[in-house]
């Protein structure tokens, strides 16, 4: 079956199960000739445990661990209770901290930044988590495409240089280098504005919009 089919079955949007596909949760076969991808029985059924899952919130991560057998369901649900548990903690200490500074009768203008901020402090000192959650994850999905950019940034930039040199020694014509450096810088601006555009799907996009099922 098509995409759109599995979109009605399941109740997932194209773009979190291309997302699925992209995270190697979900492998649909090609069809012959046009290459179109053909879903079957078995990635419905992946994709509504996926969905599942999600909804659970479990992380993509664990899912993968799932799948694969490295982890097993029992083993992932107990983690994924200690993280709630956690969660819940940093939640209950978080709306106190709230309570306190709304009963307080202070204005942003008079706020005691300083003090309250130690408060916070003192709460993650004794392990509450106040910072985003997903940081430490969206941070090793930014590090791939900047690093993949920065290594074929080096080799245009590197390819720039050996015509110039080329083009002063006169092995290369001036034209020929002039041409082939323009195309490196073009290659180059648009890798920036192409990891541009993925970490700002990173940072809200994608895994905001998959994180719903």
């Amino acid at each position: 079956m098509r995409i759109n089919e599995v979109e009605r079955l399941v109740g997932v949007s194209k773009k979190s199960i291309r997302y699925y596909e992209e995270e190697g949760l979900l492998t649909p076969a090609r069809e012959n000739g046009n290459g179109y991808r053909s879903y079957s029985d078995a990635d419905v059924r992946a994709l509504r445990t996926i969905r599942l899952l999600r909804r659970l919130g479990i992380p993509v991560d664990e899912i993968r661990r799932l799948q694969s057998g490295q982890l097993t369901l029992s083993d992932c649900m107990q983690r994924h209770m200690i993280a709630l548990a956690a969660q819940s903690r940093t939640l209950t200490q978080t709306r106190e901290v709230c309570a306190q500074l709304a009963h307080s009768g202070a204005e942003l203008d008079t706020l005691d930044v300083a003090d309250w901020t130690q408060r916070l402090d003192t709460l993650e000192q004794g392990g509450v988590q106040l910072t985003d959650p997903n940081r430490d994850q969206k941070q090793r999905k930014k590090a791939a495409p900047v690093l993949v950019a920065a290594l074929f940034m080096a080799l245009f930039a590197a390819v720039i240089v050996l015509l110039a040199v080329g083009a002063a020694a006169g092995e290369v014509p001036v034209a020929v280098a002039v041409i082939a450096g323009a195309v490196c810088l073009g290659l180059i601006l648009g890798l920036v504005l192409a990891v541009r555009a993925r970490l700002t799907e990173i940072e809200g996009g994608e895994e905001d919009e998959a994180a719903q099922y």
